[in-house]
C-alpha cells in the first residue's frame, strides 16, 4: 500500500524538505506546516520552505520556522505539499529533484504524478484533509497547533465549507477538530473575513474596472504593478478579488489578472457550476481544480484577456 511506503520512507529519512506551490494559499501553507509539526513530534528533521508566505498566515503555529531557502547539501527525503506538478514548486524543484526520496501528497485532478511515491485524492476538499489519513498511519497526534494548521487548509480551501467539494466527511473531519479544541470560527474570520486597509483598496480598484461579458456570464478586471507598488502592497493582498466577480448573480466564470513586475500576468478562474476552469488554465501551461484554477501569461494586458475570454466561451452553454 501506497501510504505504508511513504510511512516507511519518513521514519528512515535523515532529513526531510517540505515543499509546495507557488503563490501559496492557506491549504498549501497549512498542510506544509501541519506536517512540518508533525515530524518534528517525531524526532524528525525537517525544513519548509515558502518564499512567499503571505502575512494573513502569521498567526498559524511554526510560521516563524519558515524558511525562504533550503541547504546546499541534497535531503534525503523531499515532500511536495498541494502542489499538481514539478514546474509549480516556488522555483525550488531543484531540492525536489536533488532528494534521495520523493513525495507528492496532494488533492488536484490534474496532478501528473510527479514523485516516487505519489499519495493524491481528487475527491479530497483539501490538502490538509489527506493529511489526516497521513498522521494516524504515523501515529502522530493532532494537537491543537497542528489541527489548527490543519483547520486552516480546510476552511480556505472550501471557501469556508461553501465549494461542492465538501463532502459528509469534510465536516466529519472539522468536527474532531473542535472536540480537540480548535477555534473554527476564529480561523474563519482570520482568513475569510479581516482585510487590511490595503486589502480594501485594492479590491475597490478591481471592482471598479470589473466587465461583464459573455450575457453576463463572465466576471473580468484585473491590477496592475504599478497600483499595488501604489498602496505598497504585500505578498496575498490580491487574494479574495476573483472570489468577488464569481459571487455576482448569474456568473459562471470568473477571471482576475494580477501584474507581475515582469509584465506578465498571474491568472485566477473561479466557477460556479458546470465550466471546469482547471481545464482552461491547462491550456495556458497552468492548473488547479474544477472550479478554481490559475495559469500565467506573458502577453500585453488586451492580448492576454483576448486569449483568455476567447477560451473560457468555448466551455460556456
Amino acid at each position: 500500500m501506497i501510504l505504508d511506503n511513504i510511512i516507511e520512507e519518513i521514519q528512515n529519512a535523515e532529513d526531510i524538505v517540505l515543499l509546495t506551490h507557488e503563490t501559496p494559499d492557506g491549504d498549501a501553507i497549512g498542510s506544509s506546516l501541519a506536517l512540518y509539526g508533525a515530524l518534528k513530534q517525531i524526532g524528525k528533521k525537517v525544513d519548509v520552505i515558502i518564499p512567499e508566505c503571505p502575512s494573513l498566515f502569521n498567526f498559524l503555529p511554526w510560521h516563524d520556522q519558515i524558511k525562504d531557502v533550503g541547504k546546499e547539501e541534497k535531503y534525503s527525503l523531499a515532500i511536495a505539499l498541494d502542489c499538481s506538478d514539478i514546474k509549480r514548486l516556488n522555483g525550488f524543484a531543484n531540492y525536489f529533484e536533488g532528494a534521495k526520496t520523493k513525495i507528492v501528497i496532494d488533492h488536484h485532478g490534474s496532478n501528473t504524478m510527479f514523485g516516487d511515491y505519489n499519495f493524491v485524492n481528487p475527491a479530497s476538499s483539501a490538502c490538509c484533509q489527506i493529511l489526516v489519513t497521513l498522521l494516524e498511519y504515523l501515529d502522530v497526534s493532532i494537537n491543537k497547533e497542528i489541527g489548527t494548521c490543519i483547520a486552516t487548509g480546510i476552511i480556505t480551501d472550501t471557501g469556508g465549507f461553501k465549494y461542492s467539494t465538501v463532502k459528509s466527511e469534510t465536516f466529519e473531519f472539522v468536527a474532531e477538530l473542535l472536540n480537540n479544541g480548535i477555534n473554527i470560527s476564529d480561523i474563519y474570520r482570520k482568513v475569510l473575513q479581516i482585510s487590511s486597509k490595503k486589502q480594501f483598496e485594492l479590491r475597490k480598484i478591481a471592482i471598479n474596472r470589473m466587465e461583464f461579458l459573455e450575457s453576463g456570464k463572465i466576471a473580468f478586471t484585473y491590477i496592475t504593478s504599478q497600483e499595488q507598488e501604489n498602496l505598497e502592497c504585500g505578498t496575498g493582498d490580491h487574494e479574495g478579488i476573483v472570489e468577488i466577480g464569481r459571487d455576482v448573480e448569474n456568473v459562471e466564470v470568473s477571471i482576475f489578472l494580477r501584474e507581475q513586475n515582469d509584465g506578465s500576468y498571474k491568472v485566477s478562474f473561479r466557477s460556479n457550476e458546470y465550466v471546469n476552469v482547471s481545464d482552461i488554465c491547462l491550456m495556458f501551461g497552468g492548473g488547479g481544480h474544477q472550479n478554481a484554477a490559475g495559469c500565467t501569461v506573458n502577453l500585453p494586458l488586451e492580448q492576454a484577456k483576448e486569449k483568455l475570454i476567447a477560451q473560457t466561451k468555448l466551455y460556456l452553454k
